[in-house]
């Protein structure tokens, strides 16, 4: 299974940089077995069945993209220097992965100060990126990155235009409670209030799962294999309510379809023994054709970047071949991509 086997053209002015309004209002590519339907968010009630299950992921994105100045001490005075730091991963002992350019200029033990007197040590450094130990004044750190920080916006987003005071809304889910995620579950960015309405009307039920969205999700894959690629590892958690609920629907007869890759991987990592199961800790799965679902019966997702572990996993659940016929009609009919882009909803064949 070569890389080159999930290559695609994306013209770039597909790429979206900001999302529709109303959330609901973008469009929907719907895949029911073979046949492909162009619709709205808005019309998903024409797709859904009442008994079947919404998984939504509950992670808030937090503010992790920081502008500083790097400060060492030198003779000439001459240690000091902006620099731009991305929060990736917290760590067990309190410090931060992060991102940080020019990071070929930055060493162990440089303190960097950032907006709202917020400031952080540099504790080790790797060949990619570095540890940060904060020092939030007495503060929860997460209360002081909601003034000092940016939204994280994907690269090819904040390659276009910085991040603004709308992204603050945009780039986060109506229903985001538990922070730790440095990318959005952006499928779930399409839903409003009016809309989660509706789908409790028809009969739709919700379960809520947290999964933290690493900046691993942007990592492009570098091996012409993909089955020798290895997943970034995000933390994750199924609570028992949440997989008896899930259970529950699936003996019912009712369908279980996860909104947003980050939700569907959660679950079936949680459901590696046969069938879904409370769940708690890091996940690397990684899904690509051949993999067996055990309780994912569709899934409600963006449009993917080319050669990505997305477009495998979608791969994955809908077969490589129909997988490319429905980016092909996505790019034709000028579908909007990736984060800030419209939407899909795959319902494989039964």
């Amino acid at each position: 299974m070569k890389l080159s086997d999930f290559d695609f053209d994306l013209p770039e002015e597909l790429i979206a940089t900001r999302p529709a309004r109303p959330r609901s209002s973008a469009r929907l590519l719907v895949s029911d077995g073979d046949a492909i339907t162009d619709a709205r968010v808005t019309d998903l009630t024409r797709w859904l069945r009442p008994g079947d299950r919404l998984v939504l992921n509950d992670t808030r994105v937090i503010p992790a993209r920081l502008e500083g100045e790097r400060v060492r001490e030198t003779r000439d005075g001459s240690g000091r220097a902006r620099v731009e730091m991305t929060l990736t991963a917290p760590q067990a002992d309190g410090t931060w992965r992060a991102l940080g350019r020019p990071l070929r200029k930055m060493r162990t033990g440089d303190r960097i100060e950032f907006a709202a007197g917020l400031t952080a040590r540099v504790t080790e450094k790797g060949g990619t990126d570095v540890a940060l130990a904060f020092d939030s004044g007495g503060k929860d750190l997460q209360e002081v990155l909601q003034v000092a920080g940016q939204m994280p916006l994907p690269p090819y987003i904040a390659a276009k235009r910085a991040p603004d005071a709308a992204d603050r809304d945009d780039y986060q889910t109506i229903w985001a409670r538990h922070a730790g995620a440095v990318a959005a579950p952006t499928a779930s960015l399409h839903f409003d209030a009016p809309l989660l309405e509706e789908l409790r009307t028809h009969g739709v039920d919700f379960t809520e799962v947290t999964l933290h969205v690493g900046a691993g999700t942007f990592l492009p894959v570098k091996v012409e294999d993909v089955t020798t690629h290895r997943m970034h590892a995000e933390w994750g958690e199924v609570t028992l309510e949440a997989a008896e609920a899930i259970a529950r629907t699936r003996a019912a007869g009712g369908r279980v379809i996860p909104v947003g890759t980050t939700a569907l991987r959660l679950i079936e990592t949680a459901a590696r023994g046969g069938a879904i199961a409370p769940f708690r800790g890091e996940t690397d799965i990684f899904i690509y054709p051949g993999f067996d679902f055990r309780v994912t019966d569709g899934l409600m997702t963006n449009f993917h970047l080319p050669q990505s572990t997305l477009l495998m996993l979608v791969s994955a659940l809908m077969g490589q071949d129909h997988i490319l016929k429905i980016y092909d009609h996505a790019v034709r009919a000028g579908y909007r991509f990736f984060s800030y882009g419209d939407a899909s909803l795959l319902l494989p064949r039964g």
